[in-house]
This record gives structure tokens, C-alpha cells and sequence, in this order.
């Protein structure tokens, strides 16, 4: 249930404040589950809560900026979702698209494409890749675009690149087979050289994360959140904070 407004938004306040600066994640990895289903509530085409879901990502790394938050990653379409149907997915596509551009014309984030533009649309890739061009320059929070990703495709790209990289220097696969390591994988995984996702967020009450950056999230505290995407709030975000600051990270040891 909401808090009345005045109540709201003391309670807001009083949340952001109990936050401790040294407790926060560097990196924050979101999963925005929910669309279709709100859409759905208010007897909607599943292209409104897409709409809804992309207008919601601007204001929510507003918040993460906010907060001082390195890094985050947005998980906005799987490798799985492209198997829905035709007339979704072409809204859906659009939809992305200009939500891409969107973030890179504000000039106040450096995107990563994080996935397999390759099983794009060639509109949507373009924009991508255009995307990622522009805010190379760009300072302070880094976003990554997760679109057209799955965890165990990352993996699989990962593994092939080392491959490949060593083979150009020589390398048998009699060898490589015998000196191959966690961290060769990780040098060439979407997310090479950034920290790895200290809280993963699941919009929607689903409690699963779907192949969402498998590798990198063998030690990450998780956060599931009733809310669907469009709805999820400011204080939905403060509260996944101070859940994570309370958890004792003891990293398997």
C-alpha cells in the first residue's frame, strides 16, 4: 500500500539518509520485468508498458547517479524474448531504439552494448553501436544496454574470443585446454573491466534471474521487488540499498 504524500515523502527522505556512503554497491545490475503484465492490468497493448518501462529507465539512473552508483547494467531484452511474436516484438524494437538514442542524446551516461546485436533488427543494432560511439567520452556513471543478451550466450562469446585471440599467437588446443582459467574467461566477457554486480534488482516478484550476467554474479546479494518496472519508485530503489548494506558480504569465505 502507498504512503500518503506528505508521509511518503518523509519516509523517502529519512530512507536516503540512513544510506552509508561506504555501503553502496559500484555496481548495480537491473532486470525490468513487468511490462507486458502492467500493461495488461489496465487492459492495455503490451507496446504501452514497453513505452511506460522505457520512459521509466532516465529517472532511474537519475537515482543511481544520486546514490553514486559506478555502474549499472540494464537487462531490456533477452535472447528468449525474441521468440515472441512478430507484432510485439516490431513495437518492442522501435521502442528500444528510441529509447537508446534517448539516453545517449542526454550526453550524461557512457553505454556499453551488452549482447548480440547480430540478432537485431538492423535499425535497432545501428542505433546501438551509434549509441556507444557518441558517449565514449562521456564521464561518471557507465550504463550497460543488456539488449539481445543472454548469460550463457555471453559465456559462450567469451570462451570463443579467447579462444580465437590465443590461436593468433600460436597456441595448440592441447594447451589451451590445459592453462585456460576463471580469469582468461573473464578478460573477455561483455563486461571486462568493470567490477562485477554487487546487487542484482528483479522488478515483478518473479525470484529467479533468468541468465542475467551468470558469470558475473556468482557473489552478488539479489533484491526482488513486487512492483513491475513501470511502477517501480525512488523508495523501491532506497529500500533495495538499504537491504543490501545490511547483508554481511562474506564472498564464500
Amino acid at each position: 500500500m502507498r504512503l500518503p504524500h506528505p508521509l511518503y515523502g518523509l519516509y523517502e527522505r529519512r530512507l536516503a539518509a540512513s544510506l552509508l556512503p561506504d555501503r553502496m554497491p559500484r555496481h548495480v545490475g537491473v532486470i525490468l520485468d513487468g511490462n507486458r503484465r502492467w500493461a495488461k492490468s489496465f487492459g492495455e497493448p503490451a507496446a504501452t508498458g514497453h513505452r511506460r518501462g522505457a520512459d521509466k529507465i532516465t529517472e532511474f539512473l537519475g537515482w543511481a547517479e544520486e546514490v553514486g552508483i559506478d555502474v549499472v547494467t540494464l537487462w531490456m531484452l533477452s535472447t528468449d524474448n525474441l521468440a515472441r511474436s512478430a507484432e510485439e516484438l516490431g513495437d518492442l524494437m522501435e521502442i528500444l531504439e528510441d529509447a537508446v538514442r534517448g539516453l545517449a542524446e542526454t550526453g550524461r551516461w557512457r553505454l556499453r552494448v551488452v549482447g548480440r546485436p547480430e540478432l537485431l533488427p538492423a535499425p535497432l543494432a545501428t542505433a546501438l553501436r551509434e549509441a556507444e560511439q557518441a558517449t565514449t567520452a562521456v564521464e561518471g556513471l557507465e550504463v550497460n544496454v543488456a539488449i539481445g543478451y543472454g548469460g550463457r550466450h555471453e559465456i559462450a562469446d567469451a570462451v570463443r574470443s579467447y579462444l580465437r585471440e590465443q590461436a593468433g599467437h600460436g597456441a595448440t588446443l592441447a594447451e589451451l585446454a590445459e592453462r585456460i582459467d576463471v580469469e582468461d574467461i573473464a578478460e573477455h566477457l561483455y563486461t571486462k573491466g568493470q567490477p562485477d554486480p554487487e546487487l542484482v534488482i528483479r522488478t515483478s516478484g518473479e525470484q529467479r534471474i533468468g541468465g542475467f550476467l551468470m558469470w558475473q554474479s556468482a557473489h552478488s546479494e539479489l533484491y526482488f521487488c513486487e512492483a513491475y518496472w513501470p511502477d517501480f519508485r525512488r523508495v523501491d530503489f532506497l529500500r533495495a540499498l538499504r537491504d543490501y548494506s545490511r547483508r554481511e558480504r562474506r564472498l564464500g569465505r
